[in-house]
């Protein structure tokens, strides 16, 4: 029996090459900044993106946090679309870690645009918190890893400018954003006053994620980064995963996106199945079954007794993700499967 992990990107094992690449990792003191190999990584993803500096962190939430730190004092607001990561998925982390508030604005697909945003900026009045950052996610994980359209950044980008907020680019998973659309990170690197990027998701690191932005701004996440205990020292092993994975593993997200639309469709083949075809732009499926009658918890049971993992994210709701560490003829034999139980 085929044994196929669809529950989430994060799940990939670091393969031979990328270990080979670790274990022969030149390596220093990254708190004391002498790490050759951290440093070849920041530098070389500040000039991916276009910026002064970037900044080496253990993990995607710990890179929105320190960005969120770094732009802010206690008592401002961040402003986010209601189903954004920094929400609903790093534990309260902007209240408790930078004493933030977060006001939660409903997107479309995970997309809020200027408009909506220009409502929620608070006035100038010692009544109320200080709006300070504004944060986008891209792509956008529960809207099923949708896409944020450059178009909306661009006038984001000047409407933040315009009021003096901070834009924050979530982008755990920009590397499919990237290969799906053809921006360049460069592009993405001058819209936005900061971007998280993790390594341990699509590009199949086992851990790490960089900040990017310019150079005061990192000298400030570097002092968050210490305080909530992310200072790291031969840190040069991990990050030489990441720069094996921008040399081989980035060119393999498109095989993800396709692997993403084959189980989509055969979901939307299954009677009772409720997929929106048009959300699936990159490594990412939710789906509905609720009208086959099963629970989530039902359908995640019977997959996994044929060999295939998903999450329930709701009583009928349920996610499954592409990864490179599954190819085409095991994501076939997962939709086979899926079709069966969700039809039996």
């Amino acid at each position: 029996m085929k044994k196929v992990d669809l529950r989430s990107d994060t799940v990939t094992r670091p393969s031979a090459g990328m270990r080979e690449a670790m274990a022969k990792a030149d390596v220093g003191d990254d708190v004391f900044r002498d790490d050759p190999t951290v440093n070849q990584l920041q530098e070389r993803m500040a000039e991916l993106f276009g910026r002064e500096a970037a900044l080496f962190v253990p993990s995607g939430t710990m890179g929105n946090q320190v960005s969120l730190a770094a732009h802010t004092r206690p008592g401002d607001e961040v402003i986010a679309e209601s189903g954004a990561h920094i929400f609903q998925w790093e534990a309260g982390a902007p209240a408790v870690l930078s004493g933030l508030s977060v006001y939660a604005v409903q997107g479309t697909r995970g997309v809020i645009t200027a408009d909506q945003v220009a409502t929620r900026i608070r006035p100038d009045d010692e009544n109320y918190t200080r709006t300070r950052v504004v944060a986008i996610e891209n792509t956008h994980n529960y809207s099923g890893g949708c896409i944020f359209p450059l178009e909306d950044i661009r006038s984001l980008r000047k409407l933040t400018l315009d009021r003096g907020i901070m834009l924050h680019l979530d982008g755990a998973r920009l590397w499919n954003a990237h290969v799906a659309t053809g921006v360049s990170f460069a592009e993405y690197g001058k819209l936005v006053d900061s971007a998280s990027l993790c390594f341990s998701k699509g590009m199949g690191c086992p851990v790490g994620s960089v900040v990017v932005g310019d150079r005061e701004f990192i000298e400030r996440a570097r002092r968050a980064r210490k305080r909530f205990g992310g200072g790291m020292r031969q840190a040069g092993i991990l990050a030489a995963a990441c720069l094996y994975a921008l040399d081989h593993n980035l060119k393999l997200l498109a095989g993800d996106h396709s692997n993403a639309l084959l189980l989509a469709r055969a979901l939307k083949d299954v009677r009772g199945v409720a997929v929106d075809l048009d959300t699936v732009q990159t490594n990412i499926v939710y789906f509905d079954v609720k009208d086959t009658g099963k629970t989530a918890d039902q359908v995640v049971e019977r997959l996994e007794a044929q060999g295939v993992r998903l999450i329930a994210l709701g009583p009928t709701r349920l996610r499954l993700v592409t990864h490179i560490d599954v190819d085409k003829p095991s994501c076939e034999y997962a939709a086979d499967v899926l079709s069966r139980v969700l039809a039996g």
